[in-house]
């Protein structure tokens, strides 16, 4: 029989607010990472483990001894998770975990890429190895690749678009012998994409090199959320005021312009030591009919909860304090990796 009467099963990467089988994520252990933010962090994780759960997720939960596993049990009672003895680094699962794909037909990949520590910035005990062993207790056929990705570094609308960032992924710290050309063309092959999207530079003191989830988020095809500076005196006035002129001249996959709607900037959060935080309201998780955002006990949290309730009217949308979780450079939308819901099966 020939070749093209069997055509080569297309998978591609769903959009955040596809059906969702699971979501995998980490309990925070680390004391010697955490130190006095380890239990006001796991307050915090445990308030979104709630909120996935109220959306009808199941939670894959990975914990790194007996102990720590009891004490996630305790924290997580009544919700439906599946508990599993694994050694991890640390909590940020959108970049150490493979990117889950489907295709048509129903099928699931598990896209191993290459993980280097954020640029060989953060090579954590575990999280070399997190990928592997997830990627052998999730469904699906396993795929790797052989360049440097993390999840956090893409976001598409499940309709062609992808955005990312030049200071991600065309940083020397990821693939230094890959040009722009080159990039695009393995996300294209590898992620799916038909149109790549780039900005440019991500938030001040962002430790991903401008993770893409922490800048803009499509909230549907063709449309994009991203954060507008609190005037002038913004620390990320610049940048962000940047990523809404580029954005403004991008177009979809029929050459029309993309929506654009704006959620306040955090402004300037400080930590204990005075220095800026990379705090973003674009950091949400959308799970299931539920869009749950990070807020920070700042002036502008609700006005964003309730910018992004307009921006997402089929959805539930709920701000969670996520601060201590910030204190370890992410928050909601970096510590979870969800499992797209397959069709037919």
């Amino acid at each position: 029989m020939s070749r093209a009467m069997h055509p080569q099963i297309q998978y591609t990467m769903p959009a955040e607010w596809a059906p969702q089988e699971s979501i995998w994520m980490a309990w925070p252990s680390h004391e010697d990472l955490w130190q006095e933010n380890l239990k006001p962090t796991q307050k915090e994780f445990t308030d979104l483990c709630k909120m996935i759960g109220a959306a009808g997720t199941t939670i894959e939960l990975a914990c790194l001894n007996e102990e720590r596993m009891l004490e996630a049990q305790t924290a997580l009672s009544g919700l439906e998770v599946n508990f599993h003895l694994l050694p991890y680094g640390e909590i940020w699962f959108r970049d150490t975990l493979p990117v889950f794909k489907t295709s048509s037909n129903g099928g699931l990949q598990k896209s191993r890429f290459h993980f280097n520590g954020w640029g060989e910035k953060y090579m954590l005990p575990g999280d070399e190895r997190i990928g592997d062993l997830v990627s052998d207790l999730s469904p699906g056929d396993t795929k790797v690749y052989d360049w440097v990705l993390e999840g956090g570094s893409v976001e598409v609308d499940g309709n062609g678009l992808l955005l990312t960032s030049r200071q991600c992924l065309l940083n020397p710290n990821r693939n230094p012998t890959l040009n722009e050309t080159q990039i695009e063309a393995r996300l294209r092959s590898d992620i799916g994409a038909e149109k790549i999207l780039w900005l440019n530079d991500g938030l001040i003191n962002d430790h991903t090199d401008g993770h893409i989830d922490t800048m803009a988020r499509f909230v549907a095809p063709g449309e994009v959320a991203l954060m507008s500076p609190l005037g002038k005196s913004d620390p990320n006035y610049e940048i962000l005021t940047q990523m809404h002129q580029d954005l403004s001249a991008m177009t979809d996959l029929q050459n029309r312009p993309l929506k654009i709607h704006t959620v306040p900037s955090v402004g300037e959060l400080l930590d204990e030591e005075g220095e800026l935080m990379p705090a973003s309201y674009m950091n949400f998780l959308i799970s299931n009919g539920k869009v749950i955002v990070p807020i920070y006990g700042n002036a502008q949290d609700q006005e964003a909860v309730q910018a992004l309730k307009t921006i997402f009217p089929r959805h539930q949308v709920h701000g969670l304090m996520a601060k201590s979780i910030l204190t370890g450079g992410g928050a909601f939308h970096c510590i979870t990796q969800q499992i797209p819901k397959r069709v037919n099966v």
